[in-house]
Order: structure tokens, then sequence, then C-alpha cells
């Protein structure tokens, strides 16, 4: 099936690798998930060449809007305030991150929204479990490879782990996998390197003041 190869949008995949791939059951934090989420919604803006994205702050590299509708979206809100930082973009994506890439999927037919129950509020189920899955699935061959990947699979590798997901991907790869990692992320281009980074420390400080 073609749809098994997904969207191609790493956002999308990190949604479907966050949550359960029968009932769309989250599986990370809220608040961890929507950082991740929105870290994966600035690395594809960085892959596209719309941003470059450094410590101090966020350039725009080119205002041409994507074609993704949800890309656009956040390209224009960064073309109209981009003098904030890449930690407070990310807190500020991170609130409704979750909602938006799930309508993203739905749009695209991964998901279908089921209505809100007595004890259950509204979620999203996807509408085959084999292709909610495939994130996975290719994210645990990324780990298991010898052979070179792109920049997409590594950002969405640094990103799985940031979020938290690290727990579902290290007992199915081989023991050098976290270094094999930690080299592969280090030949990223700095953007993406920084994203990955920002989102890690965002969710280590949100789940740290939610234990407090």
């Amino acid at each position: 099936m073609a749809r098994l190869s997904g969207t191609g949008r790493l956002a999308d995949d990190l949604y479907l690798m966050a949550h359960d791939d029968r009932t769309g059951k989250p599986l990370l934090q809220p608040r961890a998930a929507g950082l991740g989420l929105a870290g994966a919604l600035l690395a594809e803006l960085v892959l596209a060449g719309r941003i470059e994205v450094e410590p101090g702050g966020i350039a725009i590299a080119d205002r041409n809007p994507p074609q993704d509708a949800l890309a656009g979206s956040v390209l224009g809100l960064l073309l109209r305030e981009h003098q904030h930082s890449p930690r407070e973009w990310l807190v500020f994506l991170a609130r409704t991150a979750a909602s938006d890439v799930a309508g993203r999927l739905e749009h695209s037919g991964y998901l279908v929204r089921t209505p809100a129950r007595t004890w259950r509020s509204q979620r999203w189920v996807p509408v085959d479990p084999d292709c909610a899955f495939a994130p996975m699935a290719r994210v645990q061959a990324t780990l298991r490879a010898s052979r070179p990947v792109t920049a997409a699979q590594a950002s969405l590798a640094g990103l799985a782990v940031a979020c938290g997901l690290g727990a579902r991907l290290w007992p199915y790869a081989p023991p050098t996998a976290r270094r094999w990692l930690q080299e592969v992320l280090a030949q990223l281009d700095p953007g993406l390197r920084e994203v990955i980074a920002q989102t890690q420390a965002a969710v280590d400080s949100a789940l740290l003041a939610h234990r407090v």
C-alpha cells in the first residue's frame, strides 16, 4: 500500500508514533507530545528551506508559502513575529500542535475523528493500524541500518527520542543504536540540530515541572 510510506511530513509521522496504532490513545504526556510536534513542525520548515534556526532566534530564508496549509500557517506566524526565540516558538506552537497535526492527518485519510462520550473526550483513531504503525517501523529500521540515512529520517528519530519515545525504540534497536544516532544527528544541518536540542530541553523542563 502506498499509504504505508506516510505523508512525507515529519510531524505526521511523529504524531502516529506518539499514539496507539489501533485506538489512537496518546502514549506520551500531553505537554511532551505537543512540544515534540511543535519541534517537528519547525523542522519541516527547515527541511523545506523556509527558515534557519539558531540558538538566539529564527531567520526567514524563503518567504514563499509551502503547499501544505499547516506548514504555511506556521510560516505565516514566523513571518509576523520571527523575533522570538526557538524555545518560545516551541512553547507557543505546542498548545495546538497535536490537534493541528491530527487535523492534517484526518484530511490525508490516516485518522478519523470519533465523537466524545461520557467517559472519554473526542479522539482521532487510525483508519488503518498498519499505516499508523509504519512510521515506528521505519524509525526502528533506521536505527538498525548501517547505511546512510536522510536528514528527514535522522530528524524524526532525534525528535522521537527528544519527546520521550525512546522507550518504544531502544528495546528493538542494537546496543550501538544510541551512539550511532548521536553520530548521525551531529551531521545534520545546524538548524535541525538546534530544533532537536531545543525540543529535548523544553520537554525535560516541562516534565520536571510536572513532577514538582
